[in-house]
């Protein structure tokens, strides 16, 4: 969970998020804090994709320190290269992607 690759991918996509959708404040991550696994499904069988739930605490621009939740998915990137990230920053899921409040990624 505390790859620097994924929170990179994070970063950028939060960044990119914040300038795209209205009504939302222009901040950025500052830093990654308490960094957790919460649950981890390895592939099987039953399940083809390994995933991995995170949690942590971001700190923003403004100060400000929200949840995020995210989700590492193996060999989902581009093609089925690499890994994919989905993520939720609490407050931020105007449009409820995550069913509000970030379920989903929970």
């Amino acid at each position: 969970c505390a790859d620097q690759r994924y929170l990179g991918k994070i970063s950028s996509r939060f960044d990119h998020q914040v300038k795209n959708v209205p009504n939302l404040p222009d901040v950025a991550i500052t830093d990654f804090r308490d960094i957790h696994e919460r649950r981890y499904i390895p592939d099987d069988e039953d399940h083809p994709i390994a995933r991995r739930y995170c949690g942590a605490k971001v700190i923003l621009s403004d100060g400000r320190s929200r949840d995020l939740w995210y989700l590492i998915e193996s060999r989902m990137g581009f093609v089925g290269l690499g890994d994919n990230v989905e993520f939720c920053v609490s407050g931020f899921d105007r449009w409820y992607v995550y069913n509000g409040r970030c379920r989903v990624l929970q």
